[in-house]
């Protein structure tokens, strides 16, 4: 089970003692209780591997938050995951290698415990273990599409000392990633990761991002790295219902200690759009820039959000990525079908060096939510292989409540 941290506990105990709980509760409710329940239905068909993965799981996160007392406020989320059927893959801890992957241990874990100070709209300040999404979620995310969520014990500042203009600064000890403790690389512990992200809204030209991750891990030297870099992203009406969108991003990568490779490397990614009414279209171009023996990586980014839902660039190829893609999304906005969501994408990958065609990717997504806190998602994604790793389907049946 994940451990709490030393600095998150004896603060969250003060937070939560009955002179506070009394005194608090004239100002917020003392305690207000939550869940989110997801179950998930995984197929994958993978090339190379003996037989196809069968994952039927159930994850139950549920916790407490307090309400404020004099701006400090707490939180305590737990979180179980559960195999429900056959145990027909590879969970990564395991075992089952004549399976392909589906990175979803069963666990139990604490998976946040913090304490939170926001006094008004110019300070919040966040201390314990907790979930983190930088922007996009580009270069540090909580990989909320597997059932673990991914969740850093750190402390984080942040502060908007004027309207539109937030700066963030993250130091974190540990990163208690997706595959659980009793993976190997499940938890990087001593770790020193320091973020500053500092964004400013431009008005209608969007929002401009600069920000510098230092990526000092132990337990993963080659995931260790200097970045920095700037991100341009909005939307502009050009006629009535019509918004093109737009969104610009670049960064340079270094090596950092840990890592003894010697590089300097780049990501360009370029993402036009149109929306109109429920439609929206993009068409996007991404690259994460190799020399042929290491490549620019994004370790703690949501990873499943980018390349591909297939997930066949978890790690990028020494020879680079570039990823030409295509997307189209429909929301249905009323009606019997409102809130009924699809969604196609397409995505042809190559090298950055070496002129390697590596494959293609089709995926689609149908969502539809029953109701306010429940939803239902069906979802698949084939590639293609042109001579890197192999062809591989996989299929998702998911249903989610929020309470």
């Amino acid at each position: 089970m994940k451990q709490a941290t030393l600095l998150a506990a004896p603060l969250l105990a003060v937070s939560l003692s009955p002179a506070v709980l009394h005194a608090q509760a004239a100002e917020d409710p003392v305690v207000t209780p939550f869940a989110d329940i997801r179950y998930r239905l995984e197929l994958v068909d993978q090339d190379g591997v003996a037989e196809d993965a069968t994952a039927s799981t159930l994850r139950v996160k549920a916790g407490v938050k307090t309400g404020s007392w004099h701006g400090l406020s707490a939180l305590v989320e737990g979180e179980a995951i559960m195999r429900v059927g056959p145990r027909h893959y590879n969970d990564t801890t395991n075992g089952l290698t004549r399976y392909p992957v589906v990175a979803d241990p069963t666990d139990v874990l604490l998976n946040q415990f913090y304490v939170r100070f926001n006094p008004g709209k110019t300070v919040d300040a966040v201390a314990g273990r907790q979930v983190i999404n930088l922007d996009n979620q580009r270069w540090i995310g909580s990989v909320g599409w597997r059932q673990n969520d991914q969740t850093f014990d750190a402390g984080r500042v942040s502060v908007t000392p004027v309207d539109g203009l937030t700066a963030q600064y993250i130091h974190s000890w540990r990163v208690n990633r997706i595959f659980g403790p009793d993976s190997p690389q499940g938890v990087w512990r001593d770790s020193a990761i320091n973020a500053v992200n500092i964004s400013y809204k431009l008005g209608e030209a969007g929002t401009l991002t600069g920000y510098g991750y230092w990526l000092g891990i132990p337990q993963a030297p080659a995931a260790s790295s200097r970045t920095l870099g700037a991100r341009l992203a909005g939307q502009h009406p050009v006629a009535e219902g019509v918004k093109l969108l737009y969104a610009a991003e670049y960064a340079h990568q270094s090596d950092f200690s840990p890592n003894s490779a010697n590089f300097g490397l780049d990501y360009l990614a370029l993402e036009p759009g149109v929306a109109f009414k429920g439609l929206t279209l993009k068409a996007g171009y991404e690259q994460l820039e190799g020399n042929g023996a290491v490549a620019l990586q994004t370790p703690l980014a949501t990873l499943h959000a980018f390349n591909g839902w297939a997930d066949v660039f978890l790690t990028t190829p020494a020879s680079g990525l570039r990823d030409l893609y295509a997307d189209a999304a429909y929301k249905f906005a009323d009606g019997p079908a409102k809130g009924l969501l699809l969604r196609v994408a397409y995505h042809d990958f190559d090298s950055t060096v070496g002129d390697l065609d590596y494959g293609q990717e089709f995926d689609a997504l149908i969502a539809y939510p029953l109701t306010r806190q429940i939803g239902i998602s069906a979802k698949l994604a084939h590639y293609n292989s042109d001579g890197f790793a192999t062809d591989r389907t996989k299929a998702w049946f998911t249903l989610e409540a929020k309470f």
